[in-house]
């Protein structure tokens, strides 16, 4: 099985590139479908976010209201750390699962696993997990910026915020073993998936 680490920073185009890749064939992992699952009515995780941060971050039907959750966090980062302490290890034990379930449907599978904070959860992740390759989502952070804007329907101070609550482009690329660059159209960021694709089954 060949396990594939595919990160970037918000509004990169990770989503884009893992989605490619499901399509030519890989077995698509979610961090971000993982971090919902975590605190999910009747989760433990959940449980655990209410007694860190109160009542007041629940919708009317026991769900977690996010943008409320966020407006604490993002602008807090001892608060975003409390959060992640408690999110981070139960996605990781989701991952494990998804992982050992893909590699018991096929030991030759390829699996993509989108983690937007690789970088800021390796060293926790490091001892117990190896990645075969490090797939990196580029694009400069203005460019982000503006999708955020334009795309999600952020202000620009909220998108500066989010982009400045998560390691650097520096940092990522010094761990990339592939870098795709999605500055681009498109066209030319699902050109260089194929190519990494390509190599890939190649490969195996």
């Amino acid at each position: 099985m060949t396990l594939i680490a595919l990160t970037g920073g918000i509004a990169s185009g990770k989503s884009t590139i893992g989605a490619r890749l499901a399509e030519l064939g890989a077995m698509r992992i979610d961090a971000d479908q993982l971090a919902r699952d975590a605190v999910a009515v009747g989760s433990p995780g959940l449980a655990r976010v209410v007694e860190q941060f109160g009542d007041g971050v629940l919708q009317s039907d026991g769900s977690l209201d996010r943008a409320v959750l966020g407006s604490l966090v993002f602008s807090d980062p001892q608060s975003l750390a409390k959060l992640n302490g408690i999110v981070h290890p139960e996605v990781q034990r989701l991952a494990d699962e998804r992982i050992a379930e893909a590699r018991a449907a096929d030991p030759a599978a390829v699996v993509v696993y989108e983690i937007p904070l690789l970088v800021e959860t390796l060293d926790e992740r490091a001892s117990n997990k190896k990645w075969d390759l490090v797939v990196v989502a580029d694009a400069p952070v203005e460019q982000r910026v503006q999708r955020m804007v334009t795309l999600r329907g952020m202000t620009e101070q909220d998108a500066n915020t989010r982009v400045s609550n998560q390691a650097s482009d520096a940092e990522r690329r010094a761990i990339a073993d592939v870098i795709i660059d999605t500055s681009g159209s498109k066209e030319e960021t699902l050109a260089q998936v194929e190519a990494l694709w390509k190599r890939l089954t190649v490969a195996n």
